[in-house]
């Protein structure tokens, strides 16, 4: 075996020389390796026609109903355009903000990009590791002596196959994370517009409000004036309109911290246009989901975690096959010096294990492959809780809505009623038929926001089935 020539020092030599001499060293090195190279290249993967998107979409569909894109040219860009402007050119609903979110994020592209990423890699690691290529030349007392070797990485060629299962996985898990990030999306965006339409509806009752509390200003003032009213009651009145208008200020800017967040999660929209009033309740019983081991089961978060404790196992499989090498290349070696035949052999290039006999990488692959299962089990044990949870604050919200509904707006109706009643009899004063003017408006915010806790917790539920959480509502 000749030795490589690594001691020397190399210098590049000149085009035509480095012409001359690579193809013989590529075709010798080739042929002693060909049934190995032979092997490793009838597993190589190539590039999916659609860059494994189709996964993602059909776990999107599933998890949200809408569609998912993925814009890789100018034409796939223009027709989301043309279909957001469809959209936007009517009041939203909350399946259609979702649809223009998906549509038109450009956040959500950017982290569809990594699965482009994922892919790349993936489809590396099931190929060969390219030969490297070395070619020294000395000269001196009228010699010259030329070295040129070619190496392969034969612990990469017999690893290819664990390799390529390692960046199959790492490829599902790519998929993965693109489907969770397109659930969450989906589910921030709908719980953004009924964040939305829920302050735009309850700020116009805190207006009726403000309405309500500068008439009883006004009346109060003008009976303190005439003598018919004490200065404590006055300034009751007085007090609650203070009150009111901060409320009013309140509740305005509550409309626009909703409107904007609804309006960065659908990709900036040059129009907006929502409904005055959020969605009725459903009259019908809601319908509750299954939350027990198969809904575990298909949670996206619990299934990427699983993906990584298979991957951290794989990875520690590979460590225990060859704990000591980490380097190992083979090919062939010429040489030749001035008026002397050239000669040739073969060459290996090897890390020796002497100060690291694998132990450090080793103890790395164990404690990630600990890490990655313990983190899976509490993934588990939080999805579970999750689940629970979500169905519970759903049941509770529609109980509380219907509540509302049928129990207490029914009730402040026939209270006003018998008020209006007993002021048009003489038999109760101005001051009475405003405070339960105030008292029915106050009944019917608390009953608007009941329902938006309804579509909130809704939402949750479906993102807590997919295993991608929703943000909390911001309502409250």
């Amino acid at each position: 075996m000749t030795p490589t020539m690594h001691k020397h020092n190399h210098h590049l030599a000149a085009p035509p020389l480095l012409a001359s001499t690579w193809p013989p060293l590529l075709r010798i090195a080739t042929r002693a390796l060909a049934p190995a190279m032979a092997l490793a290249l009838a597993g190589c993967t190539t590039f999916s026609p659609d860059g494994g998107f189709g996964e993602v979409a059909r776990l999107s569909r599933d998890a949200t109903g809408q569609a998912a894109t993925l814009q890789r040219t100018e034409a796939d860009a223009a027709a989301a355009r043309a279909s957001v402007a469809d959209l936007l050119a009517q009041p939203l609903t909350a399946d259609s903000a979702v649809a223009v979110a998906l549509l038109n994020n450009p956040g959500l592209q950017a982290r569809y990009a990594a699965l482009g990423i994922a892919e790349a890699d993936f489809v590396r690691a099931s190929r060969p590791a390219n030969p490297a290529f070395s070619i020294g030349r000395l000269q001196g007392g009228g010699a010259v002596e030329i070295d040129r070797a070619v190496l392969f990485d034969v612990l990469g060629l017999l690893a290819l196959p664990q390799a390529r299962q390692a960046g199959a996985r790492q490829f599902a898990q790519a998929q993965l994370q693109a489907a969770a990030d397109t659930v969450a999306l989906a589910s921030d965006a709908r719980q953004a517009y009924f964040d939305a339409v829920a302050a735009q509806q309850l700020a116009g009752y805190f207006g009726q409000v403000q309405e309500a509390a500068d008439a009883a200003g006004d009346l109060a003032r003008r009976m303190a004036e005439a003598g018919n009213l004490s200065a404590l009651a006055q300034w009751r009145e007085q007090a609650f309109q203070a009150d009111a208008t901060a409320q009013l200020a309140r509740a305005r800017h509550q409309v626009l911290a909703t409107r904007e967040r609804l309006w960065r999660l659908l990709g900036g929209p040059a129009t907006l246009f929502l409904p005055d009033r959020l969605p009725d309740l459903p009259d019908a019983a809601p319908d509750l989901p299954d939350t027990g081991a198969p809904a575990l089961d298909r949670r996206l978060d619990v299934r990427l975690a699983r993906l990584e404790a298979d991957a951290a196992a794989l990875a520690l499989d590979r460590m225990r096959a060859n704990p000591f090498i980490d380097v190992l290349q083979a090919g062939v070696q010429t040489q030749g010096h001035t008026g002397e035949p050239r000669r040739s052999g073969a060459t290996v290039e090897l890390d020796i294990p002497l100060f690291d006999f694998g132990a450090t990488r080793m103890a790395r692959a164990e404690a990630l492959h600990r890490q990655a299962q313990a983190q899976a089990a509490q993934v588990a044990i939080d999805a579970r809780s999750d689940l629970r949870e979500a169905l519970a604050a759903y049941r509770t919200a529609h109980d509380l809505a219907r509540h509302q509904r049928d129990v207490v707006l029914p009730l402040r109706r026939r209270i006003s009623d018998e008020t209006l009643l007993r002021y048009n009899g003489m038999l109760a004063s101005p001051f009475e038929l405003l405070a339960d003017a105030r008292e029915q408006i106050t009944a019917v915010t608390v009953a608007v926001q009941a329902l938006h806790d309804h579509w909130a917790a809704h939402t949750r539920l479906q993102a807590a089935l997919a295993g991608a959480p929703a943000s909390q509502g911001t309502m409250r």
